[in-house]
C-alpha cells in the first residue's frame, strides 16, 4: 500500500534490507525509484509472495510446465475470490482507493501473481464490471491460459454453499473445469519465505513487478461491460439476472 514505499525507503536509507508484504507498492514507477535506492545503498527489498511456495501451487506449476509442451489450446481458468468485509473495512485506509488500490490490488494481487508465475506473461486484459473498492470482474489472457476473474468483499456475493456452511470467505480456482485444491497448507508459508530470504534467496522487486503493473492497469481502465469473456458472477451483475 501507500505506506510500504515510505517504510521501505526508510529501511534502505538506514542500511537495512526491507521485507515487505504485498502489494509492495501501488504504482510501477514506485518500483523504479526503489530499484535506484537499492543500487545507491547496496541493500535489497524482498517481497512476501507466499503462494509461490505453497506445495499445491508449486506442484501445479510443474504439472503445467510438463503438460503445456504438448497442449495446443490454452488452459481455461475461472478465479473467484469473495471475502466478506464489514463497515470497518471501508472506514479504514482500505476504503481509500489512493491508499489501498481497491480490491484488484488489495486482495487480487496474490492470485494474479500466482497465475502469471505459472501461466506466463499477460497478453491481453480487460475489466467488465467495477466498483473498485467493493468488487471487480474481468478477463486476462496469459501465455498459457485464459482467465475469467471475479473479486469481491461483499458478503451478498457469497454462493449458497458458503452461506450454508457459515463461511465468510469463498475461494475457488478451476482449471479446465477442475477445482484446484489449495485451501490447506497456508500455515507455514511465511516461515518458508523468511527462511529463503535469510538463506540469500527470496523474491525481489522484479518478481513483484508483473502483478503490480497488471493491477495498476486494471484499476485505471474503463470497464467494457458484457461480452463472451465475462465471469459468470459478473454476468449476473451486468445483465441483472
Amino acid at each position: 500500500n501507500y505506506l510500504h514505499d515510505a517504510h521501505i525507503r526508510f529501511a534502505l536509507r538506514n542500511d537495512a534490507d526491507a521485507i515487505c508484504e504485498k502489494p509492495l507498492v501501488l504504482n510501477p514507477w514506485n518500483l523504479d525509484a526503489l530499484e535506484e535506492i537499492e543500487e545507491e545503498t547496496g541493500k535489497k527489498v524482498y517481497n512476501i509472495l507466499q503462494l509461490r511456495v505453497h506445495p499445491a501451487i508449486v506442484s501445479l506449476k510443474k504439472q503445467v510446465e510438463k503438460e503445456s509442451k504438448e497442449k495446443k489450446e490454452k488452459y481455461k481458468i475461472d478465479l473467484t475470490y469473495i471475502t466478506s468485509r464489514g463497515k470497518w473495512y471501508f472506514i479504514s485506509w482500505k476504503g481509500d482507493i489512493n491508499k489501498s488500490g481497491g480490491v484488484a490490488t488489495n486482495i487480487g494481487i496474490h492470485f494474479f501473481d500466482m497465475l502469471m508465475w505459472i501461466f506466463g506473461e499477460v497478453r491481453h486484459y480487460e475489466v467488465h464490471y467495477s466498483e473498485p473498492l467493493k468488487k471487480m470482474a474481468g478477463y486476462i489472457e496469459l501465455e498459457k491460459a485464459e482467465v475469467r476473474w471475479f473479486l469481491s468483499v461483499d458478503s451478498r456475493d457469497l454462493p449458497e454453499i458458503a452461506i450454508k456452511e457459515g463461511k465468510r470467505t469463498y475461494r475457488s480456482i478451476t482449471i479446465d473445469g477442475s477445482e484446484v485444491e489449495f485451501s490447506g497448507g497456508f500455515t507455514d508459508l511465511h516461515t518458508v519465505v523468511y527462511r529463503e530470504i535469510l538463506g540469500g534467496k527470496g523474491f525481489g522487486i522484479e518478481d513483484a513487478r508483473p502483478s503490480i503493473e497488471l493491477v495498476y492497469r486494471l484499476r485505471n481502465i474503463k470497464p467494457v461491460g458484457f461480452n463472451d469473456r465475462v465471469h459468470p458472477l459478473a454476468e449476473v451483475k451486468l445483465n441483472g439476472k
